[in-house]
């Protein structure tokens, strides 16, 4: 539920007594040494439930580790401040140079990405960043919607939903279909088609997605769920064995369960639970990928497999090798950017391939 995001505040401390490009440039460096010297430093091979921790991921992992800070913090203040100083150390550049401009979509701030040149009448993805639905912002996910928006070729609207605690349960959905709604209906003013918007998003943000996905009058053409959150009622066998040692943790969920839904009788419902749903039919076609060592993975591959029954069109990607978190370390390279890269792949053929009109 942490999203990409929870990643990056794994060095947070390094980063309030570090300047940033420092940082910055010790990650590049570091994920330049020859892969022995990245084994050696990593340690030997992870190997769970036949799967193989990617050097990638591991070295990854080790760094975070030895820097020692948690993904959830004593307070909700200093969760949200260790990662807005420690999102600025993987910010890159897609390549292709992107336009951004700040959105009131329905009431609900929001920032559309518009790449150089890409002509009016382009795709629209409306994403939701991860985090718990407690941290996080447009910032923390910028690079990851500037590095969708010019590999799958469309417009995105990132959503500045209302953050738990403060707005707990149901805010965020509400905000979440709020903007999509204001979305669907301004696609013309946006310079984007009408008859092709998707709804993404990771973690968390991929739980609003899908709850969008499932509740919206007006359905979208696609969805793309990055690692989602989609049922806070079942401890599954996944959150049982990757729920320590990973980044995001077992006790990081419920951290941020009960600051997001404080009302357990209330996390049954398919507003907070999406798989819950009693019917999926009318599910947009979708591409969910999982990652092998998340303790999400279950629900997010038990929600494919119900879109599935419910005759959904449905790919599922499980990018067995990585952990939670990997779309926003794209910048690092290696297997974090061929995940993202297959994904916005995914979400690029999914709308120019898919019906551009409706009857």
């Amino acid at each position: 539920m942490a999203g990409g995001g929870g990643v990056e505040s794994g060095l947070a401390r390094v980063a309030e007594r570090v300047p940033p490009s420092v940082v910055s440039g010790f990650l590049r460096a570091a994920f330049g040494l020859p892969r022995p010297v990245r084994r050696v430093i990593a340690g030997a091979p992870v190997r769970l439930e036949g799967q193989e921790l990617s050097l990638d991921a591991q070295f990854l992992l080790r760094l975070i580790s030895l820097e020692g800070s948690k993904l959830s913090s004593p307070t909700v203040a200093a969760a949200r401040g260790g990662l807005a100083r420690s999102q600025i150390y993987l910010r890159r550049a897609p390549g292709r140079p992107v336009g951004a401009k700040e959105v009131d979509a329905g009431g609900v701030p929001a920032r559309l990405y518009t790449p150089r040149g890409l002509p009016d009448g382009s795709p629209l993805l409306v994403f939701y960043h991860g985090g718990g639905w407690v941290i996080g912002d447009l910032d923390t996910h910028d690079t990851v919607c500037r590095y969708l928006a010019v590999h799958a070729e469309v417009r995105v609207l990132s959503v500045d939903y209302r953050l738990a605690p403060e707005h707990p349960y149901p805010a965020a959905a509400d905000d979440a279909l709020a903007a999509y709604a204001y979305a669907a209906a301004n696609a013309g003013a946006l310079g984007a088609d009408p008859d092709a918007i998707a709804v993404g998003g990771d973690s968390a943000g991929g739980n609003l997605a899908a709850v969008v996905g499932l509740l919206a009058e007006r359905r979208p053409d696609f969805a793309l769920l990055i690692y989602p959150a989609t049922d806070m009622t079942v401890r599954r066998r996944s959150r049982e064995v990757f729920g320590d040692g990973f980044y995001l943790t077992d006790a990081d969920m419920v951290w941020f369960s009960d600051h997001y839904c404080p009302d357990v009788g209330r996390r049954a419902e398919p507003k907070a639970s999406p798989l819950l749903a009693e019917d999926l039919s009318g599910f947009p076609t979708t591409y969910l990928v999982t990652a092998g060592f998340d303790p999400l993975r279950d629900e997010g591959e038990e929600f494919a497999k119900r879109l599935g029954e419910a005759r959904v069109p449905v790919a599922l990607r499980r990018q067995e090798d990585l952990f939670h978190g990997f779309a926003n370390t794209w910048s690092l390279g290696g297997r974090f950017r061929e995940a993202l890269s297959e994904a916005a792949g995914a979400l690029r053929t999914g709308l120019y391939a898919g019906p551009r009109k409706r009857g």
